[in-house]
């Protein structure tokens, strides 16, 4: 059987857009205050560092245990909350060494938040019950928050970003300023001790929409409250919200009513707890029940801090995913137009070539009259040498046509690896390659796989074990193809991908032990999945033994070309499922799969 073209590539697969971040609102805020103020009241400050140009953190040391703290102006995810130990970065910035030096040597002994604003007051002395020497006042109000470091006068030592007169004409704030205050808010506070009567009647005394009556009477409505307040079920929660006030039922009134009250009781008793989903994302009250004091005791462990701090790493970290992916692909997309002009080019040049033979038969032509003229022999000459011209030319032509191809088609597998990325180390990965790939400007007479600028770095695949616990590897770029495929390979491994069609390279380590149906089966499946084919019902994929893959002299890191090989229908699908398949599962064996299907 003859050697197939070269295999390269990864799968693509659409990014789904991410739904709006749900801000953490003044309930939140004060959920994740009452758990904080057991753990934080004293504690000694520590360190400073700034982890982004928008996020400080704070590590606090308490009698038994030592907290950090992250608060983040970000316009999007304006929020303070207990995190994990972070990695130590941005110790060295202005802003964090301005804090180590404001702080240092000094306790937070309170922690203070008023009614419904947004604003926290975390005040330091030198130890519980002396002055108050320096005062953090974090300001958490989407795109206008803030971080100021305050002195005993309360004159601005430092702040987060400067507040200019064509920022805010209202309170423009500086280093060395008096500190000011936001604006007070508009509305009434939400009180216990008001009527149902009196309730219904401020939100029906303007006829506008539910939603727009919650937000504009009373303070400390969110619109994530507000559609908690709505209900648990997101599609008659954002109804019921655009429904005049005027023309809700009696029903619909008192069930809001119920909600409203239950709201301000577990705000009035700090009975919060954590609950994904709903009308929302996520909410800090439960309609049903309040906490007991036995998850109380577990305060010291913060999870309701855990939560939401898990909540918004995974969201900020998807939508900074999506956001160098785009830029990432745009290059990609870029490089890989410009490879198909120069391809194009060389095609054009080479179809030329092919035109010396009827540019000979035309000299021919010239010369086989009885008595050609001058003119004639020049013109016949002329094509000849044009015809040797051309014909000289495929031998340089050709290396060009063959450089640019292999170019295009590593291109297009690292844009179908970018889509098929789903953390950022992956994404670095992809750019250096990229990056080595674009600074390669002519065919190379040397493989590539072992230079570059991470070559010292070693890959790491992804490594998974079937039911009968057999390693399978799955390379997610072009280094760990050639790592897995060609460099830590055995004799007796066996090596899986989607065929004619780029894709991750998957090797099963039959080597250690042998493999059954089921990790043929699996093995194949999951090359599917990591296709460009993974939308396909059945995906023809090529299993052949790892000591008949080939290195193509000159080519990228994991290109190989191989002879032989057993043809198998996968299920992309059925990988998707055995990947998303519960954590308790996967220590299972798995349920018998069956034979791998053979054409």
């Amino acid at each position: 059987m003859t050697a197939p073209e070269p295999t390269t590539g990864a799968a693509t697969d659409a990014q789904p857009r991410p739904l709006p971040l749900q801000a953490l609102d003044v309930t939140s805020l004060k959920a994740v205050l009452a758990e904080l103020r057991p753990a934080l009241l004293p504690c000694r400050f520590e360190k400073a560092q700034q982890s982004a140009s928008h996020t400080l953190q704070l590590g606090l040391r308490g009698l038994d245990h030592r907290l950090w703290l992250e608060i983040s102006w970000q316009a999007e995810a304006p929020r303070l909350l207990a995190i994990a130990p972070p990695p130590r970065s941005g110790a060295g910035s202005t802003l964090a060494q301005q804090m180590q030096h404001g702080l240092a040597a000094l306790a937070l002994v309170e922690l203070e938040q008023r009614g419904w604003e947004r604003v926290l007051e975390l005040r330091f002395a030198r130890r519980p019950g002396d002055p108050i020497v320096r005062t953090l006042m974090v300001e958490l109000m989407g795109r206008h928050s803030n971080l100021f470091l305050l002195d005993e006068q309360r004159r601005v030592v430092t702040l987060a970003r400067q507040v200019k007169e064509q920022h805010s004409r209202l309170r423009p704030i500086g280093t060395g300023d008096a500190y000011v205050p936001p604006p007070s808010l508009q509305g009434r506070s939400p009180s216990l001790d008001e009527s149902f009567a009196v309730w219904k009647s401020r939100l029906t005394l303007v006829p506008v929409s539910l939603r727009q009556a919650l937000q504009e009477a009373y303070q400390g409505i969110s619109p994530a409250l507000a559609l908690q307040l709505a209900g648990d079920q997101p599609a008659y929660a954002k109804l019921l919200l655009d429904q005049p006030v005027r023309g809700l039922a009696d029903q619909q009134w008192q069930q809001l009513w119920c909600r409203w009250r239950r709201w301000l009781e577990v705000v009035a008793s700090g009975a919060f707890q954590f609950a994904p989903g709903g009308s929302c994302a996520y909410r800090c009250w439960s309609e049903a029940g309040a906490q007991t004091n036995a998850s109380k005791a577990q305060a010291s462990e913060q999870p309701l801090n855990r939560a939401l701090a898990g909540y918004y790493a995974q969201e900020l970290g998807r939508r900074l995913l999506s956001q160098r992916l785009g830029g990432l692909r745009q290059r990609a997309s870029q490089a890989i137009e410009r490879e198909r002009r120069l391809l194009q080019q060389q095609e054009q040049l080479l179809a030329k070539v092919e035109d010396s033979d009827g540019l000979q038969e035309r000299a021919h032509s010239l010369l086989s009259g009885l008595a050609p003229n001058r003119e004639q022999i020049d013109e016949a000459q002329r094509l000849y040498r044009q015809a040797r011209k051309l014909r000289r030319s495929a031998a340089a032509i050709n290396p060009r046509i063959a450089h640019h191809r292999q170019r295009l088609e590593r291109l297009e597998a690292s844009l179908t690896f970018m889509e098929q990325a789903d953390d950022l180390a992956q994404l670095e990965t992809l750019e250096i390659e990229l990056q080595e790939l674009h600074a390669e400007s002519r065919p190379s007479k040397r493989p590539l796989g072992p230079g570059g600028p991470s070559a010292g770095v070693t890959p790491q695949p992804l490594e998974l074990r079937t039911g009968a616990g057999l390693r399978v590897q799955v390379g997610r770029n072009h280094r760990q193809n050639e790592w897995i495929s060609l460099r830590q390979a055995r004799r007796g491994d066996l090596w899986f991908h989607a065929q004619e069609c780029p894709g991750s390279h998957v090797v099963l380590k039959s080597s250690e032990s042998p493999a059954q149906d089921e990790d043929l089966r699996l093995a194949a499946d999951l090359a599917a999945h990591f296709s460009r084919a993974r939308g396909n019902g059945r995906v023809a994929v090529v299993m052949v033994p790892t000591e008949q893959l080939q290195r193509i002299p000159g080519a990228g890191a994991g290109t190989v070309r191989h002879k032989g090989g057993e043809q198998l229908w996968a299920c992309p699908g059925r990988a998707a499922a055995w990947l998303n398949r519960p954590a308790a599962e996967s220590a299972e064996p798995l349920p018998s799969l069956g034979s791998a299907q053979r054409p």
